[in-house]
């Protein structure tokens, strides 16, 4: 008889949504997590498929929700009150917390998702007290509703902040669009405790250029720097090194950085007249009662004056509610020393001021308080290069206010994609070199006439598909930057580039740009109408007569038109699609092609298709054999998942980290492979796409859907077409 079995515990999955979870990670760290490729699924948006907020928010009463959030600045809540009565300190703060998480190596972080709503972000140490700003804004949100996003509402806000306060602002784009859950993609650093030491992100810690790349923060749970300096420990000349490094990660030079510090010190203050230890935990970890609030103080009085945030407490200027010239006066003109903010955290506090120079306190003005200064604002006057750039501002008011409105803008604005996708009565006329602009292209040519031409032109089918891949890989969803469009492979830096082949690609453009010359043709617009002569071609040589979609219009940029240096972060260091790697990161090559492939914008089967149809045409780089499982090179077959999935076949690893595919029967070597090609037979995840491939009856499938995925990809910054 079997033995009785008692039914005990919660009849519910433990952890099913929280991280104490059992997940098939926790449960095999090393497999390949293919999470980043589902984040931001439909099923989490609440919006439906048709709801599509680029329109709506065309539809937007601009004025009133200007004049709406203008009135919001100096609406005083009990439950929160504005320093001096005006909330733009907090304002600005949210909006650049949001906007300054952006970083250049790979575009991610930034405002333009609203993401500063979710984990980690919304709990961050830096960012304590911001989900007091977005609870102000919520009844502004609730009232325009679909016609905002929160995106563009919290990026606004800074805006309007500034413009409440005296400053003349360069413009605003709206445009950007809401995420519904935490980014899965965004890599913030290794470390398991916030505002950990800085050891732990630098290779040597005395070079602030070896900070881990893509991370732009000196800790965990920072924007930019440690306002106490790098471990709580005060240095300004270390810390202007510091502040050079982070800034430029995010594209900033020596006097745009400048500039932003200034600007975002002329206002507002630091928090830290009390005691943190009072504080309640982050939102993420706050008790269901709070509601979403995080950072609570139970034990006493926490708002206004008494508010801990940072710790630091103060205000760098005399009126801190006015933009205008009053932190260049304070900075400049005084002597500093260090001092402990009653929360315990080290400032900068004059040795000697007048009391009329002392900013009021927050609700009492009869009282003065004393100014402050952080470790970074103090690098702006010991560090020589940031201290001339400060004299210069000074001594012309109009020149530095016009520099931080530019700087704000670029700030705000980096990571929403050139100047096309800016909506809205206040975007700016003029043309941003790091907006990456591109002239219109031609439309009016025949392109058949000139897909005939490149296929008489004698190039190969791997020839114009790696040109056109190559050309059009580069785009990065995150930022909106990269793409085929404008031709920039043919420019420095791109040209230049190990993975574009410079050799093959001279070749290649040397054949094209004729052709595209003589019909009046933007040179773009045919390396991409080539990689689609090719396709046709290979699918033609696999038995199907298809023709790729194409959209005439890109248009070709100069060198006048591109920011070399910023181009650079875009350069790919290894590509899983055409098998190649040449990197020392501590990353597998399956690891760095799942982050491309989320950085375009693919899914993991469009990934798999693309994989298998790209091998088949023998698209690798330097023409390696890798991962080339078909004795019909060129053609469009299924190959590559029918050879991989075939158990006549047996997988051998060799010395070098190449793999050899192996007759069973004979033990000869029929192919080799990388890591890269054999993933998707290793993963059950890719394993289960690959085999929809390998079946007799997916041929057909196979072809159209590696078209479809081929198009995805050459018009991802098509955004005229969108």
């Amino acid at each position: 008889m079997d033995a009785k079995v008692e039914k005990s515990g919660c009849p519910v999955m433990h952890g099913a949504i929280t991280e104490s979870g059992t997940s098939v990670m926790d449960w095999w760290p090393n497999a390949l997590n293919l999470d980043i490729l589902s984040q931001h699924d439909t099923k989490t948006n609440p919006m439906g498929k048709d709801f599509d907020y680029r329109e709506e928010v065309k539809t937007l009463d601009f004025d009133a929700l200007k004049r709406d959030m203008h009135a919001l600045m100096t609406d005083s809540q009990e439950w929160w009150p504005a320093d001096w009565g005006h909330y733009g300190g907090l304002m600005i703060r949210m909006a650049w917390h949001a906007a300054g998480s952006y970083r250049l190596f790979d575009g991610r972080g930034g405002g333009g998702t609203g993401n500063q709503r979710f984990a980690p972000l919304n709990s961050w140490p830096d960012n304590g007290n911001l989900d007091k700003a977005r609870r102000l804004l919520w009844p502004i949100k609730k009232k325009y509703g679909n016609k905002v996003s929160w995106a563009d509402l919290i990026i606004l806000a800074g805006n309007i902040a500034y413009e409440s306060m005296g400053l003349k602002t360069f413009g605003f784009g709206f445009g950007r669009e809401d995420i519904w859950a935490p980014e899965k993609d965004v890599y913030w650093g290794s470390e398991k405790e916030w505002l950990a030491e800085s050891v732990l992100r630098y290779a040597n810690e005395e070079d602030p250029e070896t900070l881990e790349e893509p991370l732009g923060a000196v800790h965990m749970g920072l924007i930019y720097v440690n306002p106490q300096g790098r471990d709580n420990k005060p240095d300004p000349m270390k810390s202007a090194r510091d502040v050079r490094v982070t800034f430029a990660r995010m594209a900033m030079n020596d006097e745009e950085t400048a500039a932003l510090t200034a600007g975002g010190h002329t206002v507002g203050k630091a928090h830290g007249n009390g005691l943190e230890s009072n504080l309640g935990p982050a939102p993420e970890a706050a008790p269901i009662d709070e509601q979403g609030f995080g950072w609570i103080n139970h034990e006493t009085r926490g708002v206004g004056r008494d508010a801990v945030t940072s710790g630091l407490e103060g205000a760098w200027t005399s009126e801190p509610t006015k933009f205008d010239m009053g932190y260049f006066d304070m900075l400049l003109d005084h002597d500093w020393e260090l001092k402990k903010s009653p929360a315990g955290a080290w400032q900068w506090q004059p040795v000697a001021i007048d009391e009329k120079d002392m900013p009021v306190d927050v609700e009492d003005p009869s009282i003065r308080t004393m100014p402050i200064m952080t470790d970074a604002d103090m690098a702006m006057k010991m560090d020589p290069t940031y201290r001339e750039i400060m004299e210069r501002f000074r001594a012309d008011p109009e020149y530095f206010k016009d520099t931080f409105a530019r700087a704000w803008f670029k700030l705000t604005h980096r990571d929403m994609g050139p100047k096309a996708r800016y909506i809205g009565p206040d975007v700016p006329e003029e043309d941003l070199i790091w907006q990456d602009p591109i002239p219109a292209g031609p439309t009016g040519y025949d392109v058949e006439a000139v897909k005939s031409k490149i296929a008489a032109s004698g190039l190969s089918i791997s020839e114009m598909v790696s040109t056109a891949w190559d050309s059009a890989r580069t785009y990065r969803g995150s930022d909106m930057r990269g793409g085929a469009n404008g031709a920039r492979i043919r420019l420095a830096p791109q040209k230049d580039w190990e993975g574009n082949e410079p050799e093959r690609l001279s070749k290649v453009l040397g054949v094209l740009e004729p052709i595209a010359q003589e019909a009046g043709a933007s040179i773009a617009d045919v390396i991409v109408l080539a990689g689609n002569v090719g396709v046709e071609q290979a699918a033609k040589a696999a038995g199907f007569d298809i023709k790729v979609p194409f959209s005439p219009g890109r248009g070709d940029a100069t060198d006048e038109m591109t920011e070399v240096s910023s181009f650079e972060a875009l350069q790919p260091f290894a590509d899983g699609y055409r098998n190649w790697a040449n990197t020392s990161y501590d990353v597998s090559p399956e690891e760095i092609m799942l982050d491309r492939t989320q950085l375009m914008g693919l899914t993991g089967p469009e990934m798999t298709v693309l994989i298998g149809g790209m091998r088949a045409m023998g698209t690798n780089h330097s023409g390696t054999k890798h991962g080339v499982f078909t004795d019909r090179e060129g053609a469009l077959t299924t190959d590559f998942f029918v050879n991989l999935t075939d158990m006549a076949y047996k997988w051998v690893p060799t010395e070098d980290g190449i793999y050899e595919i192996r007759d069973r029967k004979t033990g000869d070597v029929k192919w080799t492979a990388t890591s890269v090609d054999l993933v998707f037979g290793s993963n059950s995840i890719l394993r289960a796409y690959a085999e929809v491939y390998a079946q007799d009856d997916n041929k057909e499938k196979f072809v159209k859907d590696f078209v479809a995925a081929w198009t995805k990809v050459m018009n991802a910054d098509r955004f005229d077409l969108a």
